[in-house]
């Protein structure tokens, strides 16, 4: 799943890019602005007398593209996050060495001091007459 989001991450990475320079090719309507200097006529000459409607296509197939991979990569992140939390909350599972008789007689025991039981009030003897 992982090697899915990296490829999804570098297509969205390349659709941006993408996006970025077809605005800046489009001409403003004024006929001024970064489309005249970027694409001057190299745009014309290439698509013809089409180019804005080609290029508005473009932008906006890109957007949707753009959108879509974000939305989904969005969702993936939520679901790997809420995987993740469950696997980190589990207590891990500690496997004692076993021990033989040998070793235990080795190892000295400890002696832990015992406190004496607090006294505690004897009952009163009933009324003597």
């Amino acid at each position: 799943m992982n090697i899915v989001i990296n490829v999804l991450t570098f297509i969205l990475v390349l659709t941006s890019l993408f996006l970025v320079l077809v605005v800046l090719m489009q001409r403003a309507k004024t006929d001024g602005g970064m489309g005249a200097a970027m694409a001057g006529g190299a745009t014309e000459s290439a698509f013809g007398a089409e180019t804005s409607n080609v290029l508005t296509g473009a932008t906006i197939k890109a957007a949707i593209i753009f959108f879509a991979l974000s939305f989904f990569l969005y969702l993936e992140n939520i679901y790997q996050s809420k995987h993740h939390e469950a696997l980190d909350n589990k207590l891990p599972s500690i496997v004692a060495p076993a021990t033989t008789a040998a070793q235990a007689a080795a190892t000295p025991a400890l002696s832990v001091p015992v406190a004496p039981k607090p006294a505690s009030p004897q009952p009163a003897d009933a009324k003597k007459p």
